[in-house]
């Protein structure tokens, strides 16, 4: 892709009216671009469209016109989660038109350095982390991307004093062409998200997008405790800078093990370039719970080092950090029986990890998106001996509630409620917390970790854990 300002006077085509799609036309037609923004969605579904016509750019809701993509077509900028086998897409891509995602328009924009972070699971906690860990050393952060904030606008306000931090998807890497982060983060990668990608080699491919176009003076962050990340370590033409929950490494942050036994500690460390180990924190100290958070402490202080900050703010900001929304966050104890929500876990694998958590006995939440048109449909058994071992009670909700309620029964288990679905979501959520509340006792923990994603139900994973928090308030 060109630099943005040189479609001036050339015809842009924004497929989606979210938060990226609105950045990225408001940008191109600031740099005098011919902009039309399309959305499938009726018009009176559209109220983002108010403000894009005030300004003078064309919106057209209510479907893809026949006409819409056209030779005279300069470029296409797609919303993420739009497949590429949709009509408009697919007839650009015929054409030969470029099509790509707010991401590489943002790397065009931005003049400040960018950090990217991906992963299947922890890319907000430790995106975030890492914000706090520069702001505090005063790197001057700009945290967006998949986490909030459309990057287009932060990389409109980023100078080259400041470090733009993004929290990247697969579906936001899939549609770059020339994109470079200085450095760049791959925390894990777990079969998830086969709905859109088709196949696990297209996600890990569209993962691994994140470092094609790094120098050699670029830094590469890898999890060594993940096959696939260690298997990339071999083909990124940047400086590999690891971090390990098991291994201790030649260079980069880990777990030290004990110099008489050779046991593993819980002394987190860096070890630089010159062999020299530099402690930073006992891993029980950092400030939210979970080994799972351990190992996003770990990435979150190797981008840190990458990017300069000392170690004592790395320590403080592991030491004070309480985590972030929807992930296994603290809502109330009520009659002595705590809830969490961990609405962002939508797969197996980051439901397993919220169950490892907690020692006292816990009644799941779970249930969500039947992912369909898999080339391998997820059946939950992975959950089954987490449990069998972990968890007390069950309450199953959403399209796979049958689906998990017979991964439960194979697990022993016998308390285990369905939820039918209410006249609302909202309803069918409150019922699931009652539910809970009533399998329940004194000294338990209940816990939304629904092992799937959202959609069947709610418009995100995050409007899934406002109304599960709301649920849990009025009790």
């Amino acid at each position: 892709m060109k630099h943005p300002r040189e479609y001036k006077n050339q015809e842009v085509i924004v497929l989606g009216l979210a938060k990226s799609g609105m950045a990225a036309a408001v940008r191109f037609h600031e740099l005098g671009a011919k902009v039309t923004v399309n959305d499938r969605k009726d018009r009176n579904q559209c109220p983002e469209a108010d403000p894009l016509e005030a300004l003078g750019i064309s919106v057209v809701c209510g479907g893809h016109p026949d006409s819409l993509i056209h030779e005279g077509v300069a470029l296409v900028v797609k919303n993420p989660g739009i497949p590429y086998g949709a009509e408009p897409v697919r007839k650009a891509l015929e054409l030969g038109i470029e099509v790509v995602t707010e991401v590489e328009v943002a790397y065009q924009l931005s003049e400040a350095p960018i950090i990217g972070i991906t992963g299947s699971n922890g890319k907000t906690t430790t995106t975030t982390w890492v914000g706090e860990m520069l702001a505090k050393a005063g790197k001057s952060p700009i945290v967006a991307g998949n986490i909030g904030r459309a990057l287009c606008d932060a990389a409109n306000d980023a100078t080259k004093d400041h470090w733009l931090v993004a929290e990247l998807s697969s579906f936001q890497l899939k549609g770059t062409d020339q994109f470079r982060p200085r450095i760049a983060c791959l925390l894990n990668v777990y079969e998830t998200h086969l709905d859109y990608h088709g196949t696990m080699s297209d996600y890990t491919a569209s993962k691994a997008k994140l470092f094609a176009n790094q120098y050699k003076e670029d830094i590469a962050v890898l999890n060594w405790d993940d096959t696939e990340c260690r298997l990339l370590s071999s083909k990124v033409q940047a400086r590999v800078f690891p971090f390990s929950m098991k291994e201790e490494l030649e260079e980069g942050v880990y777990l030290r093990r004990h110099a008489e036994t050779g046991r593993l500690e819980r002394d987190i460390v860096y070890r630089d370039s010159e062999g020299t180990v530099h402690p930073i924190i006992r891993a029980e100290e950092i400030g939210i719970p979970g080994d799972f958070n351990v190992g996003n402490g770990l990435a979150a202080a190797a981008i840190a080092i990458a990017a300069g900050v000392p170690l004592p703010y790395i320590t403080e900001s592991l030491r004070e950090f309480r985590g972030v929304e929807h992930r296994l966050e603290y809502v109330r104890t009520c009659r002595n029986i705590a809830y969490y929500n961990n609405s962002k876990a939508t797969n197996p694998a980051a439901t397993i990890k919220a169950l490892e958590v907690f020692d006292q006995p816990i009644v799941l939440i779970a249930g969500g998106m039947d992912r369909q048109g898999t080339d391998k449909e997820m059946d939950y058994r992975e959950l089954e001996p987490y449990l069998r071992d972990k968890v007390k009670a069950a309450v199953f909700l959403g399209e796979t509630r049958d689906k998990l309620a017979n991964v439960a029964r194979s697990a022993g288990m016998t308390r285990v409620r369905l939820v039918d679905n209410g006249s609302s979501p909202s309803e069918t959520l409150a019922q699931a917390v009652k539910y809970a509340e009533e399998l329940a006792e004194p000294g338990d923990v209940v816990l939304l970790s629904p092992a799937c994603a959202s959609w069947d139900m709610f418009p995100s994973f995050e409007e899934r854990g406002r109304m599960f928090k709301e649920s849990v308030h009025n009790l």
